[in-house]
């Protein structure tokens, strides 16, 4: 997969965040629980792109440990909305397999980006 695929790929799974918070249903609960994930899931993209933009090495290394890290915190608020069944589960099941992948993917290119640095 190429920057540009994963870029794609980032922004519309930002997309489909917003899409499942904007349709749930309004209360205290959903409230705080979609807030903290439309911010976690949105910024696994923008940050992924400010990392393919990065002034370094040791700049991207760093921008691709946060993208890692907002792709961890989204998929344990993805995970608080299924165990609490909340919100479409066709949606969150999509969202939590992408998620996933995610943590994967910048799990292994933060890793390989080290082993180069040294």
């Amino acid at each position: 997969m190429t920057k540009d695929e994963l870029e794609k790929r980032t922004k519309e799974f930002a997309l489909r965040v917003i899409r499942f918070v904007s349709n749930l249903p309004k209360n205290k609960v959903t409230d705080v629980l979609g807030y903290q994930l439309l911010k976690a899931g949105t910024s696994i993209g923008a940050n992924y792109r400010e990392a393919n933009r990065a002034e370094s090495h040791n700049d991207f290394i760093h921008k691709i440990g946060i993208v890692e890290k907002e792709s961890s915190e989204s998929e344990y608020w993805l995970e608080l909305f299924d165990e609490a069944d909340i919100g479409d589960q066709d949606e969150r099941h999509w969202l939590l397999n992408e998620v996933g992948e995610f943590v994967k993917i910048f799990t292994s290119i933060g890793k390989t980006a080290k082993q180069r640095r040294h």
